[in-house]
């Protein structure tokens, strides 16, 4: 042990050490001509194995992060979209609702019973509305196979109604920016 002690007490030139910075250190220092071949061969082999390793964890370290976000946005459509199949359901009820209240205010007629049949009815309409149900636009516009479903196309006198929505048969819905119905119309013929 004592010999041990004074052999490494005596070289002070190249202390042992286990420490990676020293190796990196003494590797920059000595040229690499200097070291014997299969040493620059353990060294190159080292090299290209840690570029390796590097490339492996930046892949995996991209591939986790685009994980997140896709997990994150799937969470947001899905919430956007929790209870689509309830509202789609109570378009057709939507629909039926816009039918009474049009035969309701044809008869002329105005009676408190009619006043607040109109006023569950705006109030459904208003409660849809707050989910993120809209709408679509359709009477008048190019017809669009994205949004419209063409039931029939009539011929038309006027050029400028060619090609365009003349009669919307049924309404075409939103939910949050995305298409849950598509309007049945006429097209210009």
């Amino acid at each position: 042990m004592e010999d041990f002690k004074n052999n490494t007490a005596g070289n002070h030139e190249n202390p042992p050490s286990g420490d990676a910075e020293n190796l990196n250190e003494s590797a920059n220092m000595t040229d690499q001509s200097e070291l014997p071949e299969e040493l620059t061969d353990a060294v190159e082999k080292t090299r290209a194995e840690l570029a390796e390793q590097k490339e492996k964890y930046l892949r995996l370290y991209a591939e986790f992060d685009n994980y997140k976000k896709r997990s994150a946005r799937e969470r947001v459509e899905l919430m956007q979209t929790a209870g689509r199949e309830v509202i789609v359901s109570l378009l057709e009820v939507l629909d039926d609702c816009d039918r009474a209240e049009k035969q309701l205010l044809e008869s002329g007629e105005k009676d408190a019973v009619q006043e607040g049949v109109i006023l569950v009815f705006n109030k459904l309409r208003s409660v849809l509305y707050a989910k993120g149900v809209k709408p679509m636009d359709c009477k008048g516009k190019e017809f669009n196979p994205d949004e419209h479903d063409a039931v029939s196309q009539v011929p038309v006198a006027d050029k400028d109604l060619k090609g365009k929505v003349i009669e919307e048969i049924l309404k075409g819905y939103y939910l949050n920016d995305k298409i849950i119905r598509f309007a049945k119309v006429v097209v210009g013929l």
